[in-house]
């Protein structure tokens, strides 16, 4: 697994063993390029992060700050592994993030109840990739409904996970990317 394009082009990304899911190469790149105009300086949280794949895409694309949450040991390694790689910090007092100054925390905690915690506009764009077929992933659907934590939320899900209709549907294969704005 790599990024892709940006700053950290090719790079490599450090793959946990187990059940983790990465995300496609060709889904992050229909991903990213279909936010590219809301990629600079945004605020970011990335849900079930697994190895961080997303989120360090869309730093790399020229995001400013990335909150990884993810609960999985395994890939909670490979996360803290590929975050160390590539120098990325949270960021001090008074330290504002920007292109420049890239920033990124990660949360050990379920996305549920972290989300369940967040006030409306808290991100900028956020990304759902729960474990297909996991009901985790229409909970978080109704709490953005309910209180939109990021302007804009991605869910990534199988082709034959039913949500809610969202403003835009993008697919790969059998997988589906589902956008809410």
């Amino acid at each position: 697994m790599r990024i892709v394009a940006g700053v950290w082009a090719e790079r490599r990304l450090t793959s946990p063993g187990g059940r983790v899911r990465p995300t496609h190469e060709a889904v992050r790149i229909l991903w990213m390029d279909h936010l590219a105009p809301h990629l600079p300086g945004a605020r970011i949280l990335d849900l079930f992060a697994g190895t961080g794949a997303l989120g360090l895409e869309a730093l790399s694309r020229g995001a400013a700050a990335v909150d990884f949450v993810e609960s999985g040991g395994e890939a909670l390694h490979a996360l803290k592994a590929n975050v160390a790689a590539l120098k990325v910090r949270p960021l001090g007092r008074g330290q504002r993030p920007s292109a420049e100054n890239r920033s990124a925390r990660i949360f050990k905690q379920d996305a549920i109840p972290f989300v369940q915690r967040l006030e409306a506009g808290a991100y900028d764009l956020a990304f759902a990739d729960p474990p297909y077929g996991s009901l985790k992933l229409d909970r978080i659907i109704e709490r953005w409904q309910a209180i939109p934590f990021a302007s804009i939320l991605v869910a990534e899900h199988a082709a034959d996970h039913v949500v809610a209709t969202g403003q835009a549907r993008l697919t790969y294969e059998d997988t589906v990317l589902t956008v809410y704005r």
